[in-house]
This record gives C-alpha cells, sequence and structure tokens, in this order.
C-alpha cells in the first residue's frame, strides 16, 4: 500500500511539471467575447449616447453662436489665402514678361471626302463619309459611317458622285459643311 501511494505521489509530482508547463502556454485572460456586427453597432452607439449625455446641454443660441465664430474663423483663413495668393501672382508677374493679348486666329477647317447619298433638297447634298480603324485591343477593323449635309451652290453633285467637303460656318440648321470639289462621278 505504500508503495501505491509513492507511486501515486511520483505520477503526481511527474505530471505537475506538464501542468506546470501546460499552464504558462495557454493564455489566462478569459477569451473575447465574439459579437454579431448588428450588437457591436448597437453598442458603440449606446457608448456614444451615453457621451453625449455627458456633455452639458447647449441651447440652440450657444450652438448658433459657435457655427458664426466658426464661420467667421473660416472666413478669415480663406481671406488670409486670397491676400497672399494675389501678392504671388502680383511677384510673378513683375519678373514675367507681359504677353500681348491674343487676336482672333481664324483656324484650319476640316476636309472630307464621301460618297453623295443624296441630292433632292435645292443646293444642298447629304453625303456619307465612311471610316474604318483598327481596335486597338482586339485589332479588329472597325467600319462607321457618318452623313453630313453640304452646301452646294450649283447643285453639281449627284448621287453616287465622290466628293471633297470643307468646313463653314452654320449655313441652316444642319448644313455646317460647303462643296470644294467633285472627285469623281457615279456612272
Amino acid at each position: 500500500m505504500a508503495e501505491d501511494q509513492t507511486t501515486e505521489n511520483a505520477e503526481e509530482t511527474a505530471g505537475a511539471p506538464q501542468a506546470a508547463k501546460a499552464e504558462p502556454t495557454a493564455p489566462a485572460a478569459e477569451p473575447q467575447e465574439v459579437l454579431a456586427p448588428k450588437e457591436r453597432r448597437q453598442r458603440a452607439r449606446a457608448a456614444k449616447a451615453s457621451k453625449t449625455k455627458a456633455r452639458a446641454v447647449r441651447t440652440g443660441e450657444e450652438r448658433q453662436t459657435d457655427r458664426v465664430t466658426e464661420r467667421a474663423q473660416k472666413a478669415k483663413e480663406r481671406q488670409h489665402g486670397r491676400v497672399k495668393a494675389t501678392a504671388k501672382a502680383k511677384a510673378t508677374a513683375h519678373t514675367n514678361v507681359a504677353t500681348p493679348p491674343r487676336e482672333h486666329v481664324a483656324g484650319v477647317q476640316k476636309l472630307r471626302q464621301g460618297v453623295v447619298v443624296s441630292d433632292k433638297a435645292d443646293k444642298t447634298i447629304t453625303v456619307r463619309i465612311d471610316t474604318a480603324r483598327r481596335h486597338r485591343r482586339y485589332s479588329k477593323v472597325v467600319r462607321t459611317s457618318q452623313t453630313l449635309h453640304a452646301h452646294d451652290e450649283s447643285n453639281d453633285a449627284h448621287i453616287g458622285d465622290t466628293v471633297s467637303v470643307r468646313e463653314a460656318r452654320p449655313l441652316s440648321r444642319l448644313k455646317r459643311w460647303r462643296l470644294v470639289e467633285v472627285v469623281e462621278r457615279a456612272r
């Protein structure tokens, strides 16, 4: 029986260091409570509400005076920034040579070549301009067409003719082009 007690004590003492070793590796603190997102939001709102209640309750007039002072401060900062910007602009204006004001320069008018689709209207032709360009990503040839109305003073062009047209000032609601020449007559 004494041998049984000594073996039990030996087992306990032998197991004690193992248990002592196991305790430091395991965290001694309690596991954190896992909350659902909704519960977490509710607790955060409740905490915020308790903080706002702890603050002194202000009247509407007090809040308004705070707003007015804050606006005045911001206006003062903006004004200071404007003054700095104008001073900087004046300083750079004196160092740079002043450029003369730009006069109106006539732009370069666009030229297009297309096929006459309609010549029914008097002194007006409808021209279809076909374009084909390669798609940048897919490398496929994409074909598009655009129709425009051009002024033909002498009713020179007819359906099927290949014509050259030049950009012009607005001549009517739809006409912004003029006939330059008939490049090729229809057969």
